[in-house]
């Protein structure tokens, strides 16, 4: 389960979250659209423990997001459309990047990851 409450995320003046509350259930499908710039991006980096909100609260599976960051970060991924460190980086090369970054293989995590992984093996 995923649930946010009163987040708030303010860049500058700029404000990215106003308030933000929601819940998912597990294996309920969830969707989060809108235009550039309507926080979307903010609120998957809050969700996968890479920036803190301003305000408010999250947790995934009833882990608070800022106390138990450490076991979010080994049930939870997350991919930016745009990754703008290394543009070079082949998908594979990226997920291999990201991995070791949490101390991790691709290896290890094969069956977490197999459905995706066989859908980019055309782009190899």
């Amino acid at each position: 389960m995923i649930t946010a409450t009163n987040l708030h995320k303010t860049y500058g003046k700029v404000t990215a979250l106003n308030d933000l509350s929601f819940s998912v259930n597990d294996g309920e499908i969830f969707g989060v659209i809108g235009p550039d710039g309507s926080g979307k991006t903010t609120l998957f980096r809050i969700l996968a423990s890479l920036l803190l909100p301003d305000s408010g609260s999250a947790g995934i599976n009833g882990w608070d997001l800022v106390k138990d960051f450490r076991k979010i970060r080994c049930i939870i991924g997350y991919m930016p459309g745009r990754f703008s460190l290394y543009p070079d980086l082949s998908v594979e090369e990226n997920l291999k990047f990201f991995a070791t970054v949490f101390n991790t293989t691709l290896e290890e995590n094969y069956p977490l990851i197999k459905d995706i992984y066989q859908q980019i093996e055309p782009f190899k």
